[in-house]
């Protein structure tokens, strides 16, 4: 298998080496000649255009900073897609559109090419050493046929349904990630200014009951599954800890957005007459918002836990 590779940064950078260290025959292309000097030293053939890649590939793998980038690679005069032979793949690693996505795969299967979303999770180090999530959103079929190649970029490559999927949940993950980080700033400069040290105060968080779960493990406890009855932790106390809180946050005149925002859902979820119910019920109110019906089977988040060897 002849695989192509376009974008040596930061990211494609370390990839592309774990396939070249995995015995891949690859064919390079980056805006920088000089990205594509290290692998060409190793046996890798440079192409000029992506146009010229695609022709000489079985599958090719994008890793670009964004939308327009990926757009000009593959669609272009000189893109991938007028270069492609038919029923070969085309998988994109980089953060990218979901409405981009559909619209590269719809004129790629024009010409019998599948094109795959593959947004990548680890950063620098993960795309180095290979402990990576790859999120594949496309033809099953084909996520199958190229596991082992996807396999070389990354220890954790999972398919996650149509074409678009991928990028959807990259999209979740780092959003999410953004906002707690943006909560964090929030809770820790007013624990600070309260008057606890620095490290001690992360010390000591981090082993509490968030600090010791990943960060999306407790969805599966309640939220997912639709079921808050009995509470592991009731609705009305939860509310009293964030008002004590948000309360200290204005003793020390600490702005605290976020935190009075998630009051204001925990009030709301009180006046349903949930105040028994364990906290996590106050998130059906987003729910409700945006229209949309989330119930999982207990079984299958338990199972999909012990896949995960939770």
């Amino acid at each position: 298998m002849k695989v192509g590779f376009i974008g040596l940064g930061t990211m494609g950078n370390g990839m592309a080496a774990n396939l070249q260290k995995a015995g891949y025959e690859l064919v390079v292309h980056d805006i920088r000649r000089a990205a594509a000097e290290p692998y060409m030293a190793k046996g890798a053939v440079w192409a000029d255009t992506p146009k010229a890649l695609g022709e000489q590939c079985d599958v090719v793998f994008t890793s670009l900073p964004g939308p327009p980038e990926v757009e000009a690679v593959a669609l272009g005069p000189n893109g991938l897609l007028a270069g492609m032979k038919p029923d070969t793949a085309y998988f994109d690693l980089s953060t990218n559109s979901p409405t981009l996505v559909r619209r590269i795969n719809a004129a790629f299967a024009e010409k019998n090419v599948y094109m795959l979303d593959a947004p990548v999770s680890g950063g620098p180090r993960g795309a180095a050493s290979g402990r990576l999530a790859l999120w594949v959103g496309g033809d099953e079929q084909q996520f199958n046929r190229h596991k082992k190649v996807l396999d070389a970029i990354g220890d954790a490559a999972r398919y996650i349904g149509p074409i678009g999927a991928g990028s959807v949940a990259k999209l979740v993950h780092n959003c999410a990630g953004y906002a707690i980080q943006t909560c964090l700033a929030e809770v820790f400069t007013m624990g600070v200014k309260a008057g606890v040290e620095p490290l001690a105060l992360w010390e000591a968080v981090r082993q509490g009951a968030g600090g010791r779960r990943r960060t999306f493990d407790a969805l599966g406890d309640h939220f997912l599954s639709d079921s808050y009855d009995p509470p592991d932790f009731a609705l009305r106390l939860a509310h009293k800890d964030v008002t004590l809180a948000t309360e200290l946050a204005r003793e020390m005149k600490v702005p605290m957005p976020l935190a009075n925002l998630a009051l204001m859902e925990l009030t709301s979820a009180l006046n349903r007459g949930w105040d028994g119910r364990d906290s996590r019920v106050a998130m059906n109110l987003q729910k409700e918002r945006a229209g949309v019906t989330i119930k999982v089977d207990p079984a299958e988040i338990k199972a999909a836990l012990e896949r995960d060897g939770k």
